[in-house]
């Protein structure tokens, strides 16, 4: 039984309305054309419709921060955006998914929702990681090709890259070898998107697409100590370690180096791949390799955004995890060379400081 409360916002006039609900070039498509191709084919050449926007994972991190872009004015009248998540149907199972999809019948998806966790938690469960999100990623794929969809933009990871490679990574190089043993599972269930995208417009002539963000943090992030991402989890240490008067204790060396992307800046991104990207090819959105920080860094940073005076401590017994994934937004930049990126530490204080006055209903 799917219950009937997704989360809907009209944008007509400009005025927001919340209710209830009840790179490498392709083969053309097939001339056989069914589905999301034939619907394509005759919005083409018809007048421009108005969108109904399905985000899938619509109350995780990313959700979160398209739902609140879009009401701070990024929306337009011609869009209808239907936030869903888990409460609303189990995307694993196909059944659901596809009664979803019949409800909303949307011109457009983003693609968000996955099973997801930290470092630790890959490595324990990677079989899980592989299972549930090859059934997600299936399901929605295929129900949006069979409700005619225009689009699609699902959201990949900089994990799917080869664990050996050169850097900076970029778009052309996602198969070119195994990705990272630490998560393996997850890894190769994404990068199994962009094989479904590609065979999907061959086929069915499908504008299926994906997105490829570096490190992605903010407000309504999974801020578990154990099994989130690495710096909403450092976020959680430091308010406790401030809370007990403790030493704040890092795990890993703090060597490894990531580019942190905050949420709202990949939002109003999301926004502009499902408006004017039309590539199927992915795209990496990332800040710049000049913007790389170590983890060391990240927690200083961190430690300085809470005013935490205690002793920091790195517990080298545990795992580092991959050293560097380097991106680059070339790609990004060739199509949007004025975008500005929320520099890392106000993006960190205003992320610790969103934590901090919600830390009683904020996923930890």
């Amino acid at each position: 039984m799917i219950p009937s409360t997704p989360r809907r916002m009209w944008l007509p006039c400009r005025r927001l309305h919340y209710r209830r609900s009840t790179g490498t070039a392709l083969a053309q498509p097939s001339p056989s054309r069914s589905g999301c191709a034939g619907f394509v084919a005759m919005t083409e050449a018809a007048e421009p419709r108005p969108k109904r926007i399905l985000v899938t994972g619509g109350t995780g991190l990313v959700g979160r921060a398209i739902e609140k872009v879009v009401a701070d004015g990024e929306g337009r009248p011609d869009e209808e955006w239907i936030f869903v998540s888990s409460k609303d149907a189990d995307l694993t199972n196909a059944v659901e998914t596809k009664a979803l999809f019949e409800k909303h019948k949307p011109t457009h998806v983003i693609h968000l929702a996955a099973m997801v966790g930290g470092l630790f938690k890959n490595i324990r469960y990677n079989l899980d990681f592989w299972r549930r999100n090859i059934h997600i990623n299936d399901n929605v794929l295929h129900s949006a090709y069979e409700c005619g969809a225009r689009k699609v933009v699902s959201c990949l990871s900089t994990c799917i890259f080869p664990d050996k490679t050169t850097y900076p990574i970029d778009e052309t190089m996602i198969h070119n070898g195994p990705p990272h043993s630490s998560n393996f599972g997850y890894s190769y269930a994404k990068r199994m998107i962009d094989v479904q995208n590609r065979v999907y417009f061959e086929q069915h002539g499908c504008r299926f697409t994906a997105v490829v963000p570096t490190n992605v943090f903010g407000p309504h992030d999974n801020f578990n100590v154990e099994d989130g991402h690495v710096l909403p989890g450092l976020i959680h240490k430091v308010y406790l370690a401030k809370q007990t008067g403790s030493a704040l204790t890092v795990w890993g060396t703090g060597k490894p180096r990531r580019q942190f992307i905050y949420s709202l800046d990949l939002a109003r991104l999301f926004l502009w791949v499902l408006r004017e990207y039309d590539e199927v090819e992915p795209i990496i959105l990332s800040v710049g390799e000049e913007d790389e920080v170590s983890i060391k860094e990240a927690a200083e940073t961190i430690v300085e955004a809470m005013d935490f005076r205690g002793e920091l401590v790195f517990d080298v017994t545990k795992s580092d995890g991959q050293f560097k994934k380097t991106a680059s937004n070339g790609k990004l930049r060739r199509y949007l060379p004025g975008f500005q990126f929320t520099p890392f530490r106000q993006a960190v204080k205003e992320t610790c400081a969103w934590f901090t006055a919600n830390y009683a209903s904020a996923r930890k």
